[in-house]
């Protein structure tokens, strides 16, 4: 199984074996992270940050109407936001068809410790993913969110293509409900272990 560690122009993934469970490792159940659930969490997410985005093509749009008046302009502003908004969502939805990206939606448990976080389907099948690779973690009602660290774009690459790979980057992460837990023992140990870590907030754990 493949280590995801670049994205949004990285140069992809690499191979790396998990070390062996070391003593206090917690251990979840079964969970298979479902494709409609990230859809709909990284879509609110793009679009809560970027909605004003859209309104760049829209401002294109109607910049002939200041020469020449006409309805048409609108329409060509409508047309052009739409397409953004149409574009923009199919690179959110397009993370799930990647191939890189299947190992993170397939049915597995999951093995926490000081030193990585195991992402296991059998005994012989399993990821590692270092700590070092969490960006962030984000706490919801009723699941955690750990984002990936996003892929640096190559050097070689054009300054623009640099630019709309950091701009228009679309976040990736690991979803883990409380439910995936055995007991709430272990969740306050995985709180604590991401509070040491410096990947949460020392706060209240998620109700």
């Amino acid at each position: 199984m493949n280590q995801p560690n670049q994205r949004g122009g990285g140069s992809g993934y690499r191979q790396q074996q998990p070390q062996q469970p070391a003593p206090g490792t917690i251990k979840t159940k079964k969970y298979q992270f479902d494709t409609n659930t990230y859809t709909n969490l990284a879509m609110a997410e793009v679009w809560r940050k970027e909605w004003w985005y859209a309104t760049i093509p829209f401002a294109i749009g109607l910049l002939p109407a200041i020469i020449w008046h006409s309805w048409w302009w609108l329409a060509l502003s409508a047309v052009l936001t739409i397409l953004y908004v149409l574009l923009r969502s199919a690179q959110i939805t397009g993370i799930t068809q990647m191939e890189q990206s299947k190992p993170l939606f397939e049915r597995m448990n999951y093995e926490m410790d000081q030193r990585q976080l195991i992402m296991r389907q059998t005994e012989q099948k399993a990821m590692a993913l270092p700590w070092d690779q969490i960006a962030r973690v984000r706490r919801e009602p009723d699941a955690y969110l750990l984002y990936l660290k996003p892929g640096v774009p190559p050097a070689d690459m054009a300054p623009w293509r640099q630019w709309l790979a950091r701009t228009f980057d679309v976040p990736v992460f690991l979803h883990l409900p409380l439910r995936l837990f055995n007991n709430d023992n272990d969740r306050k140990l995985f709180e604590a272990l991401l509070r040491r870590k410096g990947l949460v907030a020392d706060a209240a754990p998620a109700a």
